[in-house]
């Protein structure tokens, strides 16, 4: 392994415990990993003194590291169930905590492998058909899953532990110097009277929303005086950004290049966010921001951004296998008209958009 590539251990609170010792496996992806986030803040709830550990892959750990319920992070790199020098780090790492009990909420078999080399007496996951693979055999306790919902899904987990109905918060304190960039774009002269965010990204392209009509969209918030703001991760998604600000005609405004934490303080500030089932969709409903999520390729049953004031659109869910391959048709996305998107803008921001926004946390 490179340098870069090796695993990391960060401690992110520095206190002692005297609770339960408690591993979370949630690898990734960014959005799965935000929608895991009130499952650690429930056990931080019930047990205060608890010491609970999570161990996720690297593209989704800076925002796990600011997950306030966590007080440590182990960063994996991404394929680090086929190196047997990492497996036997992480199994030293593990040890040596003593977990009490490992939660594993993604159900797969390299989270059940972590669970597994923990060690922990209890270890916690679901039975088929939430987990797949070998994933159910590795654990000692089995919850058949009920709820639709991942975030309502993933405290299932928690009844094993006498731990019913808990609130659902998910914990996010955004450190200074992200909120010091995103205070400085919001203050730009075409955002000092809010702005909407537009985010065309998409993890699969049989998720991507056109790009002309993030453009329409803009072009209408603009005729009502609101701006937009196209935000992006990536050279790809960069393009299609650029392609939505020059497809306005001045509506738009492309973001600057963002960390996710920098991302996460322009959501808190933004009036709204539009975009499809991803990562920065979940960051903005974690971090209060109401959606207008558009679905095709997954279930906005089960995927959508969870809170109250959030609106999914969703016309057809497309099910087929083939949805998830590089190059996918975008078929069941094309069914949403950019005027349905405009309409639940509409009401969005008559409803809310004039709600002021909590303080951040630091």
């Amino acid at each position: 392994m490179t340098h870069s590539a090796l695993p990391r251990s960060i401690d992110v609170s520095g206190g002692t415990s005297a609770g339960p010792r408690v591993l979370i496996v949630r690898l990734s992806a960014v959005g799965d990993c935000l929608q895991t986030m009130p499952l650690a803040c429930a056990v931080r709830d019930h047990w205060p003194q608890a010491h609970i550990t999570w161990v996720v892959e690297k593209g989704a750990a800076p925002l796990v590291e600011a997950c306030d319920a966590i007080d440590r992070v182990i960063v994996l790199p991404k394929r680090f169930a086929t190196s047997p020098k990492t497996l036997v780090w992480l199994r030293r790492e593990l040890r040596r905590e003593c977990f009490d009990l490992a939660l594993d909420p993604q159900g797969l078999t390299k989270s059940g492998i972590v669970a597994w080399l923990s060690g922990a007496a209890r270890r916690i996951g679901f039975a088929r058909p939430a987990a797949r693979e070998i994933n159910p055999w590795l654990q000692t306790e089995l919850v058949a899953s009920r709820n639709a919902h991942r975030v309502q899904r993933y405290l299932e987990l928690l009844g094993p532990l006498g731990i019913k109905r808990p609130s659902v918060r998910f914990g996010l304190s955004v450190p200074s110097a992200p909120e010091e960039k995103a205070s400085a774009l919001a203050n730009r002269l075409e955002l000092q009277r809010g702005f909407v965010v537009l985010n065309p990204g998409a993890g699969w392209d049989s998720k991507r929303w056109p790009i002309e009509r993030y453009a329409d969209v803009a072009r209408h918030l603009s005729s009502h005086g609101i701006a937009s703001l196209v935000t992006w991760g990536g050279e790809q998604e960069r393009e299609w950004a650029e392609s939505i600000v020059a497809q306005s005609h001045g509506a738009a405004m492309l973001a600057p290049p963002t960390s996710l934490l920098e991302l996460a303080a322009i959501l808190r500030r933004a009036r709204l966010f539009v975009g499809s089932d991803t990562g920065p969709l979940h960051l903005a409903a974690a971090v209060g921001t109401r959606c207008v999520a558009l679905f095709g390729a997954s279930s906005a049953a089960a995927c959508g951004p969870y809170g109250e004031g959030n609106t999914c659109l969703q016309e057809t869910f497309d099910e087929s296998p083939a949805r998830k391959r590089a190059n996918a048709d975008n078929w069941a996305m094309r069914q949403i008209s950019a005027e349905a998107v405009c309409t639940a803008c509409e009401r969005a921001l008559d409803d809310g958009g004039n709600v002021q926004m909590a303080p951040f946390a630091a």
